[in-house]
């Protein structure tokens, strides 16, 4: 069976920041047919788009699985449901969100989802948790590394290095 390389942002901005990084790390790497690789430090951001909600832990986390993204993003969605994630206004606050940042090269697109993510070149706190697991890693619609990508980002939002790594 082929499989991906696959990378996760994993973002929590309400109760135990920490407890629901660590806990959808832990659950990323039991999703059937997929295996966790790493994950990068947590980071700890100012909240983008809708900027009035308490600052957001961060990371990225690097997969490989046999799903296919139609397959996998249910499974994500699982996990944020098991953890307690509640539906509120978008670009709220949230205790978990787990978005597919980068599919192995793949642009894909369905009414659910889109690969990359959307937005993820104008996203800081995406692009420097991704950039310490996948520096080189090449964007596959603007041919930019990840590098390079966090080199022009035009958001300045303050993304700071935390004291903590994802317990696996």
């Amino acid at each position: 069976m082929k499989t991906y390389t696959v990378f996760v942002g994993l973002g929590s901005n309400m109760g135990d920041r920490l407890r629901y990084i660590n806990d959808a790390a832990l659950a990323l790497g039991k999703i059937h047919g997929t295996r966790l690789i790493w994950c990068s430090q947590v980071y700890e951001s100012d909240p983008y788009g809708e900027t009035d909600q308490p600052k957001f832990l961060n990371a990225a986390a690097e997969l490989e699985t046999e799903l296919r993204p139609a397959e996998l993003l249910p499974e994500l969605k699982a996990i944020e449901e098991r953890l307690g994630r509640q539906t509120r206004e978008r670009w709220g606050p949230r205790e978990i969100d787990l978005d597919i940042l980068l599919y192995d090269g793949v642009v894909f697109a369905d009414e659910y989802l889109k690969v990359p993510h959307p937005d993820l070149e104008n996203r800081r706190f995406a692009l420097i948790s991704l950039r310490e697991i996948a520096p080189d890693v090449v964007h596959p619609v603007t041919g930019m590394t990840i590098s390079e990508l966090t080199a022009v980002c035009p958001d300045r939002s303050r993304v700071m290095p935390t004291p903590y790594r994802i317990k696996l």
